[in-house]
């Protein structure tokens, strides 16, 4: 897999042995967790916040490595069959053993209808207990990226879920939570103490964890502050001791005090523009018996009539990674930086975005809605005013629709949007396979689950399919090439960038930060 260069500034992770006396560590983001239901999302923090308390059988390390967790080893018994040899003595959170009934049950759950988080193990079929600790996972064929795709199948115990009426997950998208949604029982590092929407949630470290602690942390807080002026006062202040995603107007801020420090790196994901390319008259727009974004000039246009190396610079000050490619080329088996399927598909030209507009019966531009967050992704709120100012300039009046990532979110998971930015950092897999069959691929019970504007494609379905399969590291790389290049043709999407990993914290913290911008708890150290 390729691997990030090292961030700068990064925060070391102490490897000394942990002391006597552990200490209460605080921190913040700028939006709360969505859920504690470990399989009613597919939000990329609400996942990676749930994997502190949650576990799964194969981990990424913070190198983007993979590693045994609930499971110590497998192997492929079958071209389509891999065997998991489960560890033994784990306990949950309430004391109740894991086992392979648990495996099996999370995989039942995991399929329910309000589930989320399915996408990535759209190929699997099967899975199936052998005795108590050992699992058979059955897939369509082979599937050589299986044990990447199980980072995100998070194990609940099966009594604890039928005792609390969770045994099907909860329903984000119809907002139906069952008592999984406010209470955990994981495996994990630190269990869940207190719950509070759009206030603190309290854990503590389990005491009976089966991994060895590299942390020294007794309790945690994590404390949702929307605002970023609010969260970097905090920090100064030592109301919290770390946050993720400093505002990039503080750095200098921030690395000016002596006793804070800032880590700064390109993270996975990718932001971009989606178009409803499903509806056959756009439900935000005012043109009458069409949908525009059906047409290849209306898309093509909308992509020129952007100037992402402004937006880097203006915006994003320069910590951005103009994108080119759905799939960041740090993905693993994404084509290098500056071949043809990472770099721009067209220059910006609002001249040419106007003649496109004309040629495809809009001379005098449309109007549409953009959909957009204003708490989940750096200077969201602002991109997207920038993009609707560039877009106004060729003839295309877009009204602002910028919501709180809850309601933004429901929005896009009820594709309730004609024109969106949403970002995608192929994750869990940390692979191109994660976009091109969650983002890219047809909308369908098992593909496509993050494919909000519905574009479809049968040559591409095709390919992914084959990507599925090909144990050939060189040959499936090609084929993620050649699939890539077929979405760029048809601009079924505009990629904007990849935007930065920016943590910061006391001095003298250990964070053990990651380009997939997860805070692995059970990593970090106080001084």
């Amino acid at each position: 897999m390729r691997r990030f260069l090292p961030l700068a500034l990064a925060l070391p992770l102490a490897l000394a042995a942990p002391r006597a006396e552990a200490v209460p560590f605080t921190w913040a983001y700028g939006a709360d967790v969505l859920t504690l239901d470990p399989h009613a999302s597919n939000n990329t923090f609400t996942n990676a916040f749930l994997g502190n308390v949650y576990e799964t059988m194969a981990r990424h390390n913070e190198r983007l490595e993979l590693e045994p967790a609930l499971a110590e080893r497998w192997e492929t018994i079958a071209p389509n069959v891999w065997r998991f040899h489960l560890r033994r003595g784990v306990k949950f959170h309430g004391g109740e053993d894991f086992t392979a009934d648990d495996v099996v049950f999370s995989w039942a759950r995991i399929s329910s209808p309000g589930a989320l988080a399915k996408g990535n193990l759209s190929q699997v079929v099967d899975v199936r207990a052998v005795d108590d600790y050992t699992v058979d996972i059955e897939t369509r064929g082979p599937f050589p990226i299986l044990l990447n795709a199980l980072t995100q199948f998070y194990i609940m115990d099966r009594g604890w879920s039928e005792r609390q009426n969770a045994a099907l997950s909860s329903n984000l998208t119809s907002r139906e939570e069952n008592a999984a949604g406010r209470m955990a029982n994981g495996t994990g590092p630190f269990r869940v103490v207190s719950r509070q929407v759009d206030g603190p949630t309290v854990m503590e470290a389990f005491p009976g964890w089966w991994d060895r602690p590299r942390h020294n942390l007794t309790t945690v807080t994590f404390q949702p502050i929307r605002a970023a002026s609010t969260r970097t006062a905090a920090l100064i202040s030592g109301a919290v001791d770390a946050l993720v995603e400093l505002p990039i107007q503080d750095i200098p801020r921030i690395e000016g005090n002596s006793a804070l420090q800032v880590v700064q790196g390109p993270e996975l994901r990718t932001i971009y523009l989606g178009f409803d390319h499903n509806r056959d008259e756009l439900q935000y727009s005012d043109v009458r018996g069409r949908n525009p974004f059906r047409d290849l000039r209306v898309r093509r246009a909308v992509y020129q009539a952007i100037d992402v190396e402004t937006l880097r610079r203006t915006i994003m000050r320069g910590n951005s990674w103009v994108a080119g490619s759905m799939a960041s080329p740090f993905l693993s088996g994404s084509p290098e930086p500056g071949d043809e399927a990472q770099r721009r598909t067209f220059p910006y030209d609002p001249d040419a975005a106007k003649r496109l507009l004309a040629e495809a019966g809009y001379p005098e531009g449309f109007g549409v809605s953009l959909s957009c967050p204003n708490d989940r992704y750096v200077y969201d709120e602002r991109l997207c005013l920038a993009i609707i100012g560039m877009l106004g300039r060729v003839g295309i009046r877009v009204t602002p629709q910028v919501e709180t990532t809850n309601v933004w979110s429901r929005r896009i998971n009820g594709l309730d949007t004609s024109f969106f930015m949403l970002g995608h950092a192929g994750l869990p897999l940390a692979d191109a396979y994660s976009t091109l069959q969650e983002v890219l691929m047809t909308r369908s019970e098992r593909t496509g689950g993050l494919n909000v504007g519905r574009w479809s494609n049968a040559e591409f379905d095709a390919l992914v399919q084959r990507i599925a399969e090909e144990g050939d590291e060189p040959r499936r790389r090609a084929l993620i090439r050649e699939a890539l290049l077929i979405e760029k043709r048809e601009v079924g999407h505009v990629p904007l960038h990849q935007q930065p990993v920016i943590w910061a914290a006391r001095r003298g913290i250990a964070l053990a930060p990651s380009p997939d911008n997860r805070m692995r708890l059970w990593l970090v150290r106080m001084p």
